[in-house]
């Protein structure tokens, strides 16, 4: 009799508790699916950058059917970042105080158009917890070649021009790179090098209220141009780049 008491009550705790949970899960995409598209602006660092690699715009559409069971997303994504040589070298003239990237020949700004699908993974229940999503997304590259300018000291005096690793590598002690030029000098010498590109990511959503998102990406991109990027000029260029990379994000949702 006991065992019939103890069986029926058990068996009415895990009714309660089942319908408990399919109520608060049922909540949670409820209100999951009330938000129709997230749209977010960030900062990224990368492993082929310094600490700031460049900045990014995303946003992510609600679509109607779901993948796997789980609520999927239209992601687009827009990113602008500078690509450094693992051979880059800042360097600082002790007389003077200027700094310089000797060998550096041009940088490289990367434009990014992306587009893909983000999948939620894990969704957060009311404002509490973190909601976890994967991303997959994949776009052109539109490479920028933009000349490395240097001051250089002439017999006609100090003159700003892009690097030349044949003319600039026979320096002498009267003529010779004194600086590098302003950073603004030589857009209108930039090259075009265009490309494709393909990103897996992780999305962590950290926001504290329903309607407004803050979070980090973090992903890994492969990317490949019609020809090496001549970013350095006494060592290996190359036009296949792969890098691991962080974004910290922050933006709203919409119903």
């Amino acid at each position: 009799m006991m065992r019939v008491k103890f069986l029926l009550s058990v068996s009415i705790l895990f009714a309660l508790s089942t319908d408990i949970y399919a109520q608060r899960r049922a909540k949670a995409e409820d209100n999951e699916e009330s938000y129709k598209s997230f749209t977010s602006f960030g900062v990224t660092t990368n492993t082929n950058s310094g600490i700031l690699g460049g900045a990014v715009f995303r946003q992510s559409s609600a679509l109607g059917s779901k993948l796997f069971g789980k609520n999927q997303y239209r992601y687009l994504a827009l990113e602008l970042v500078n690509v450094k040589h693992p051979k880059e070298l800042s360097q600082q003239d002790f007389v003077t105080g200027a700094r310089l990237v000797y060998g550096k020949q041009n940088y490289l700004f990367v434009l990014r158009p992306e587009y893909g699908r983000e999948l939620t993974l894990f969704s957060r229940q009311d404002d509490e917890g973190i909601s976890i999503s994967g991303i997959l997304a994949a776009g052109p590259s539109l490479g920028l070649e933009k000349p490395y300018m240097v001051q250089f000291q002439s017999s006609d005096g100090v003159v700003t021009e892009p690097f030349d690793p044949v003319k600039h590598a026979g320096s002498t002690q009267t003529t010779g790179i004194v600086g590098a030029g302003s950073f603004f000098q030589g857009f209108g010498q930039t090259k075009i090098v265009p490309g494709l590109h393909v990103k897996t990511a992780m999305s962590f959503e950290l926001s504290a209220f329903r309607e407004n998102v803050t979070g980090v990406e973090i992903g890994f991109i492969a990317e490949a141009f019609t020809r090496k990027v001549q970013i350095m000029a006494f060592a290996e260029n190359r036009s296949f780049f792969t890098s691991g990379y962080l974004t910290l994000y922050f933006g709203s949702k919409k119903r």
